[in-house]
Protein backbone atom coordinates (compact mmCIF):
# COMPACT_ATOMS: atom_id res chain seq x y z
CA UNK A 1 0.00 0.00 0.00
CA UNK A 2 2.82 2.68 0.99
CA UNK A 3 4.23 1.65 -2.62
CA UNK A 4 0.94 2.47 -4.63
CA UNK A 5 0.73 5.61 -2.04
CA UNK A 6 4.15 7.06 -2.70
CA UNK A 7 3.37 6.88 -6.54
CA UNK A 8 0.24 8.18 -6.72
CA UNK A 9 1.68 11.33 -5.24
CA UNK A 10 4.77 11.40 -7.70
CA UNK A 11 2.05 10.83 -10.37
CA UNK A 12 -0.27 13.79 -8.79
CA UNK A 13 3.89 16.17 -8.31
CA UNK A 14 4.55 15.26 -12.20
CA UNK A 15 0.94 16.50 -13.13
CA UNK A 16 1.55 19.64 -11.27
CA UNK A 17 5.08 20.52 -12.32
CA UNK A 18 3.94 19.75 -16.16
CA UNK A 19 1.40 22.16 -15.70
CA UNK A 20 3.23 24.32 -14.73
CA UNK A 21 5.79 24.38 -17.52
CA UNK A 22 2.90 24.68 -19.69
CA UNK A 23 1.43 27.82 -18.14
CA UNK A 24 -1.72 26.25 -17.17
CA UNK A 25 -1.45 26.77 -13.02
CA UNK A 26 0.37 30.13 -11.68
CA UNK A 27 3.47 29.87 -10.00
CA UNK A 28 1.64 30.81 -6.60
CA UNK A 29 -0.57 27.48 -6.86
CA UNK A 30 2.34 25.04 -8.21
CA UNK A 31 4.02 25.94 -4.76
CA UNK A 32 1.19 25.30 -2.71
CA UNK A 33 0.88 21.46 -4.79
CA UNK A 34 3.94 20.99 -4.30
CA UNK A 35 4.67 21.47 -0.89
CA UNK A 36 1.46 19.50 -0.42
CA UNK A 37 2.42 16.71 -2.57
CA UNK A 38 5.44 16.94 -0.44
CA UNK A 39 4.46 16.69 2.59
CA UNK A 40 2.27 13.51 1.06
CA UNK A 41 4.69 12.26 0.28
CA UNK A 42 6.63 12.50 2.79
CA UNK A 43 3.52 10.75 5.05
CA UNK A 44 2.95 8.13 2.12
CA UNK A 45 6.66 6.67 2.45
CA UNK A 46 7.23 6.82 6.23
CA UNK A 47 3.72 6.81 7.83
CA UNK A 48 4.76 5.92 11.60
CA UNK A 49 5.34 10.14 10.78
CA UNK A 50 1.15 10.70 11.03
CA UNK A 51 1.13 8.24 14.63
CA UNK A 52 3.61 10.33 16.00
CA UNK A 53 2.22 13.58 15.01
CA UNK A 54 -1.29 12.57 16.08
CA UNK A 55 0.15 11.31 19.86
CA UNK A 56 1.90 14.29 19.64
CA UNK A 57 -1.27 16.41 19.28
CA UNK A 58 -3.74 14.53 21.54
CA UNK A 59 -5.80 12.78 18.40
CA UNK A 60 -6.15 9.29 19.28
CA UNK A 61 -7.24 8.48 15.45
CA UNK A 62 -3.94 9.30 12.92
CA UNK A 63 -6.39 9.43 10.02
CA UNK A 64 -8.56 11.81 11.91
CA UNK A 65 -5.64 14.24 12.22
CA UNK A 66 -4.99 13.82 8.72
CA UNK A 67 -8.82 14.29 7.89
CA UNK A 68 -8.61 17.67 10.08
CA UNK A 69 -5.21 18.81 8.46
CA UNK A 70 -7.35 18.44 5.24
CA UNK A 71 -10.13 19.99 5.86
CA UNK A 72 -8.36 23.09 7.52
CA UNK A 73 -6.37 23.00 4.69
CA UNK A 74 -8.81 23.08 2.03
CA UNK A 75 -10.66 26.02 3.52
CA UNK A 76 -7.94 28.18 3.48
CA UNK A 77 -7.85 27.14 -0.25
CA UNK A 78 -11.14 27.73 -0.82
CA UNK A 79 -10.95 31.19 1.60
CA UNK A 80 -7.59 32.55 -0.90
CA UNK A 81 -9.56 31.39 -4.11
CA UNK A 82 -12.81 33.73 -2.82
CA UNK A 83 -10.80 36.21 -2.48
CA UNK A 84 -9.10 35.94 -5.67
CA UNK A 85 -12.19 35.56 -7.72
CA UNK A 86 -13.31 38.74 -5.75
CA UNK A 87 -10.34 41.06 -6.69
CA UNK A 88 -10.80 39.52 -10.56
CA UNK A 89 -14.33 40.80 -10.73
CA UNK A 90 -13.94 43.88 -9.43
CA UNK A 91 -11.03 44.04 -11.83
CA UNK A 92 -13.32 43.15 -14.82
CA UNK A 93 -16.02 45.29 -13.69
CA UNK A 94 -13.61 48.45 -13.67
CA UNK A 95 -12.29 46.97 -17.42
CA UNK A 96 -16.17 46.73 -18.43
CA UNK A 97 -16.92 50.39 -17.07
CA UNK A 98 -13.94 51.51 -18.98
CA UNK A 99 -14.86 49.86 -22.52
CA UNK A 100 -18.25 51.33 -22.49
CA UNK A 101 -16.33 55.20 -22.01
CA UNK A 102 -14.12 54.32 -24.81
CA UNK A 103 -16.83 53.01 -26.95
CA UNK A 104 -19.10 56.20 -26.61
CA UNK A 105 -16.00 58.20 -27.11
CA UNK A 106 -15.43 56.77 -30.05
CA UNK A 107 -19.33 57.04 -30.68
CA UNK A 108 -19.12 60.93 -30.53
CA UNK A 109 -15.73 61.22 -32.54
CA UNK A 110 -16.82 59.34 -35.53
CA UNK A 111 -20.15 61.28 -35.17
CA UNK A 112 -18.01 64.21 -35.29
CA UNK A 113 -16.16 63.24 -38.75
CA UNK A 114 -17.63 63.43 -42.55
CA UNK A 115 -19.74 60.84 -43.65
CA UNK A 116 -17.32 58.30 -45.81
CA UNK A 117 -19.20 55.76 -47.22
CA UNK A 118 -16.06 53.56 -47.69
CA UNK A 119 -15.83 53.78 -43.37
CA UNK A 120 -17.25 51.46 -41.59
CA UNK A 121 -17.98 52.38 -38.18
CA UNK A 122 -17.11 50.25 -35.19
CA UNK A 123 -19.88 48.87 -33.11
Amino acid sequence: MTVLAVLFVVAVLLFVIEMLRRQKIREKYAVLWIVIGLASLLLAAFPDLLIWAARLAGVQVPSNLLFAIAVILLMGVSLHLSREVSASEDEIRALAEEVAILRADLRDVQEQLPIDPQSHPMP
